[in-house]
C-alpha cells in the first residue's frame, strides 16, 4: 500500500499549516483524541478488482481488498467513520444487472456511515434509485437537492452528526447540478439549490445549533474548473466558514495528499478526492487535544 503524508493545522485549531511527514506515533502524541475519517468517490460499481493485464490499474481495487483495509484500521482506532461522495453506480454490468442492489449491500456490509449522491445515480431514475434505498443501511446525505415532490422525499437527509468518543462531527452533503449531466425524466421534479449557499446554512446549523466539534462535506461538485462560475470544492472551500474537511468526487480527481484552502475565516479547509473505482482510499486522522483544538493528518491509500 502507497501512503503520501502530510499534517496540517485545521479549522478547529488555527490558521497556521505544516506540511510534513510526521508519522502515526508522533502526531498522535500531539492529541488525546484521535478521529480517523475513511473516503471513497466514483467507485461506478467497480465490485472486482482490475485484472492483472489491465494497462493502468493491474491488480488494484475491489470491495474485498478495501473490505480487509477498512476492518485494519478499525481495529488499529475502533474511532472510524467511513464515507462515500458519490457515483457509486454505473460503470460494470453489476450495475446493469442489478440496478445497484449489490452496491448498496456491499456497502452496507462495509458499514459505510453515509454517501452523497452523484449524477449517476439518477440512471436508472429516482424510482430506481429509491428501489435500492432498502439495501442501504447507511445514511444518503444532500443539502441542496429538494426531493421533496418526489418519490425519495424523506429518504434523503440534508446532514447527519456522529457523536464518536466524546467528537461531534457534522456531516452534510451537496450535489453537482443535473440539468445538462442528466435527463429530466430521471431526475423528474428534483430541484437543485445553490451548493455554495446552501453550504453556508448547512455548516453555520452544524456548527452554532447542533455544536460540532468538526465539520465534513460530502461534495459532488468536482475538484475545480476553468470556469469561473461554476462551482466546484476549491472554491467552497474559500466560502465556508466552519467546514474543516471537503470530501470531493466526479471529477475522478487523483490527489496525492489533501489540498488546503483558506476559509472566510482565515483557517484552513481541507479538500481531498482519490481518483474513482475504488482504486484508492482516502484517509483523515484528526488529533484533538483537550480543548478539542485539532491537527490533522492525510493519508492517501491505494487498494
Amino acid at each position: 500500500m502507497k501512503r503520501r503524508d502530510f499534517i496540517t493545522h485545521t479549522s478547529a485549531a488555527s490558521a497556521l499549516i505544516g506540511l510534513g511527514g510526521l508519522s502515526l506515533n508522533s502526531c498522535s502524541s500531539l492529541g488525546r483524541k484521535q478521529i480517523t475519517i475513511l473516503h471513497t468517490n466514483d467507485v461506478h460499481s467497480h465490485i472486482d478488482a482490475f485484472p492483472a493485464t489491465h494497462s493502468r490499474h493491474p491488480n488494484m481495487g475491489g470491495v474485498a481488498r478495501r473490505a480487509t483495509l477498512v476492518e485494519q484500521i478499525r481495529n488499529e482506532n475502533p474511532n472510524t467513520l467511513l464515507f462515500d461522495a458519490g457515483d457509486i453506480f454505473q460503470g460494470t454490468p453489476y450495475f446493469n444487472f442489478y440496478g445497484g442492489e449489490l452496491e448498496f449491500t456491499l456497502m452496507s456490509k462495509l458499514k459505510y456511515d453515509a454517501a452523497t449522491i452523484g449524477n449517476h445515480d439518477f440512471d436508472n431514475g429516482i424510482d430506481g434509485l429509491l428501489a435500492q434505498m432498502p439495501h442501504a443501511s447507511f445514511e444518503l446525505l444532500s443539502a441542496n437537492y429538494d426531493f421533496s415532490n418526489t418519490v425519495m422525499d424523506g429518504y434523503v437527509k440534508p446532514y447527519n452528526t456522529y457523536m464518536v468518543d466524546g467528537i461531534k462531527i457534522g456531516v452534510y452533503g451537496l450535489g453537482i447540478e443535473l440539468d445538462g449531466l442528466v435527463t429530466k425524466k430521471l431526475y423528474k421534479e428534483t430541484q437543485y439549490l445553490n451548493p455554495y449557499e446552501i453550504a453556508l446554512d448547512m455548516e453555520r446549523q452544524l456548527k452554532e445549533e447542533e455544536q460540532c466539534d468538526l465539520i465534513v462535506c460530502l461534495s459532488h461538485l468536482g475538484y475545480d474548473y476553468k470556469e469561473p462560475n461554476r462551482p466546484c470544492d476549491t472554491r467552497l472551500a474559500q466560502q465556508t466558514y466552519h467546514t474543516d474537511l471537503i470530501i470531493g468526487g466526479h471529477t475522478h480527481t487523483f490527489l496525492d495528499k489533501p489540498e488546503v484552502r483558506i476559509n472566510q475565516n482565515g483557517n484552513s479547509v481541507l479538500v481531498n478526492q482519490v481518483g474513482c473505482y475504488g482504486i484508492n482510499v482516502g484517509r483523515i486522522d484528526f488529533f484533538f487535544d483537550t480543548d478539542k483544538k485539532a491537527l490533522a493528518k492525510g493519508v492517501s491509500i491505494s487498494v
